[in-house]
C-alpha cells in the first residue's frame, strides 16, 4: 500500500493563471509559500521559505481563479505529481513537482485591493457551504 498527500497552509505569491487544456478542461496555477523558522548553529533565529507550486483542474480551478488573490492565506490537499517539460529558450529538459490540488480552502480574509478611497466595497465571501468543495 501508498500513499501519495500533501497538505500545506500558505500565503499566494501571485494571481492565479486560468488556462484550458486542449480538451476545453480549465486548469489553474499558483504558488503558496510556507515559512519555517530555525535557530542555527551560531545561535541565530534563521527563517526560510519554500514555494509550492499547485495546480487545479475543472470547476475547482475557476473556483480559485476566482476568489484567489496574491497575498491570500489558503489551505491546500492533494497529491504530488513530478512532470517534465522542455524549458524556453533551448533550457532543456526540466522537472517540476507540483501539488494536484483536490481541495483548496480560503483562510482569512482576502487581502484588501489599493484604491483612492478610504473604504472599498468588496464582494461577500461565500460561506462554507456555498463553496463547491
Amino acid at each position: 500500500m501508498s500513499l501519495n498527500r500533501a497538505t500545506v497552509i500558505g500565503y499566494l505569491g501571485g494571481d492565479p493563471e486560468l488556462r484550458s487544456l486542449p480538451s476545453g478542461q480549465p486548469v489553474v496555477n499558483f504558488a503558496v509559500a510556507t515559512d519555517e523558522a530555525f535557530i542555527d548553529k551560531q545561535g541565530q533565529k534563521q527563517e526560510r521559505v519554500e514555494w509550492h507550486h499547485v495546480v487545479a483542474f475543472a470547476k475547482l480551478a475557476e473556483t480559485c481563479k476566482e476568489y484567489l488573490k496574491k497575498g491570500r492565506q489558503v489551505y491546500v490537499e492533494g497529491r504530488l505529481r513530478t512532470r517534465e517539460f522542455e524549458a524556453k529558450n533551448n533550457g532543456g529538459k526540466r522537472q517540476r513537482t507540483e501539488i494536484v490540488a483536490s481541495r483548496v480552502q480560503f483562510l482569512g480574509s482576502p487581502p484588501a485591493e489599493r484604491t483612492d478611497a478610504s473604504v472599498a466595497d468588496e464582494p461577500p465571501i461565500p460561506s462554507a457551504d456555498e463553496v463547491p468543495f
